[in-house]
């Protein structure tokens, strides 16, 4: 039995940026009551974690990395290996599972950076984490035990659909699962709606239902995509004649081009 002025292990955010703050609040949303403590130089980041999800703020760097049962690094690509070298300078002995959250930064620079035998994973989590929605990719180190990979799994499932992905395939799902695809949809079909003649509420209400609700019935009726567009897009009807425009006026050509730059960005991220 835990003495009651020992307090149990927490879970150590290093960085409280808006990953951190989505992630927080979906684990809250979802019950989850864990020690949740975070570090960050900017005092204001704190305070508004503190007020709105009920997390603790990192005092001490060294003795709350030692105190931790799992230490998530949620800092830009650019900052990661100066805020492992932080915890290095520190000179903290960490038991911790370590999960980073950095977008392209490979499993062997984490290693390299951390300068001790620390067991990594990571991890890209959508926010929509936020409302328990989310999706997070993961991959791991091969020596990461299974009792391990269940811990993670089952932290990011209580905020969504959790998928376990070889390395290599991470910067391309990085590029592909990010919800700014939807924004970037949902606001140019809302301006072309707009220029055709709709009101800005009208053209959002009715691109945002040409999107999010169709895409709600894909997922609830469990039919290829094909079989959908088939049935939606009615030779020579108005749904066929849109889409054959946009296709023909570089609609998957632009998209492709946007994924593939995404994941340049990520491999270039690998190189700090």
């Amino acid at each position: 039995m835990r003495h009651p002025e020992q307090k149990m292990k927490a879970t150590l955010f290093l960085g409280g940026g808006r990953i951190t703050g989505a992630l927080v609040a979906g684990l809250r949303l979802a019950g989850d009551r864990r020690r949740i403590v975070v570090y960050d130089r900017h005092p204001e980041k704190l305070r508004a974690l503190r007020r709105k999800s009920k997390v603790e703020i990192a005092r001490d760097l060294k003795s709350n990395v030692e105190s931790a049962e799992m230490v998530i690094v949620a800092v830009r690509p650019a900052s990661i290996e100066a805020m492992l070298k932080e915890v290095v300078d520190c000179g903290a002995n960490s038991s911790a599972f370590w999960i980073s959250l950095a977008a392209g930064i490979p499993l062997r620079n984490l290693k390299r950076w951390s300068g001790r035998p620390v067991r990594w994973a990571r991890a890209m989590p959508s926010p929509v984490c936020r409302i328990g929605r989310g999706l997070t990719p993961l991959c791991f180190e091969r020596s990461v035990p299974k009792s391990e990979r269940a811990q993670v799994r089952k932290l990011f499932k209580q905020v969504g659909l959790v998928l376990d992905l070889p390395e290599k395939q991470m910067d391309a799902i990085t590029a592909t699962h990010s919800p700014t695809h939807g924004y970037h949809a949902l606001a140019t079909l809302a301006k072309a709606a707009q220029d055709a003649g709709l009101d800005r509420k009208t053209a959002l209400i009715a691109a945002a239902h040409g999107l999010g609700n169709g895409i709600e019935y894909w997922r609830e009726r469990g039919e290829s995509l094909e079989a959908l567009l088939h049935e939606a897009a009615t030779p020579g009807g108005i749904a066929a004649s849109t889409m054959e425009a946009m296709n023909q006026a570089g609609f998957q050509n632009a998209v492709a081009r946007g994924v593939l730059a995404g994941i340049d960005r990520a491999r270039k991220n690998a190189k700090f």
